[in-house]
């Protein structure tokens, strides 16, 4: 098992990346021709739910932001 230690700003940045990635990845499935290859992002989108929905909110995100100002 891979463990990852990210700071708050780190862990919001991430995530921010990983749900721009995750729209594009929604884009590419829905313009796929290729049922393979349909089900190989369909799969990736699902790993990409999970870590998104892993990453810390709410008052993190808030914290980061405050921090930043």
């Amino acid at each position: 098992m891979v463990r990852l230690e990210l700071t708050d700003t780190e862990a919001v940045d991430l995530k921010e990346i990983l749900t721009y990635y995750l729209s594009e990845l929604r884009m590419e499935i829905a313009d796929t021709d290729s049922m393979d290859f349909r089900e190989n992002l369909k799969r990736r989108e699902v790993f990409l739910k999970d870590l998104i929905g892993q990453l810390p909110i709410g008052s993190v995100e808030r914290e980061a932001e405050n921090s930043e100002r």
